[in-house]
């Protein structure tokens, strides 16, 4: 069981995943050395925060020419509607699945129930 502080009771030298990316590390393979909790109202469940020790930490992994291409294309995907197959600049929302024009245009009613 690791270790539990309360919020922004940590001490020096932990750091959660967020605050290792804006070091430019990565927890490295290190296990979880304790954990923060942040209360919460009306008797939820506190927010949990892994920490990492700094120390331990690697140097984030160099973006390579493959990887650079791969999230492009993923990226290009997600901006892509399927309905009218155009880049339409944004990730299109899940909920819609198509683009915002598309999801509002009405479709025309089919000839058999006119």
């Amino acid at each position: 069981m690791a270790t539990v502080y309360r919020w922004r009771l940590a001490p020096d030298g932990l750091a959660t995943r967020r605050q290792l990316r804006a070091l430019g590390l990565r927890p490295g393979g290190q296990d979880v050395v304790a954990e923060l909790h942040r209360p919460r109202r009306r008797g939820r469940a506190p927010l949990v925060a892994y920490l990492y020790r700094i120390d331990h930490a690697r140097p984030v992994r160099p973006m390579t020419p493959g990887r650079a291409a791969a999230l492009a294309a993923a990226m290009q995907a997600r901006r892509t509607c399927p309905n009218c197959r155009t880049d339409v600049g944004y990730c299109i929302p899940r909920s819609l699945g198509m683009c915002v024009p598309c999801h509002d245009t009405p479709t025309p009613a089919p000839a058999s129930l006119r």
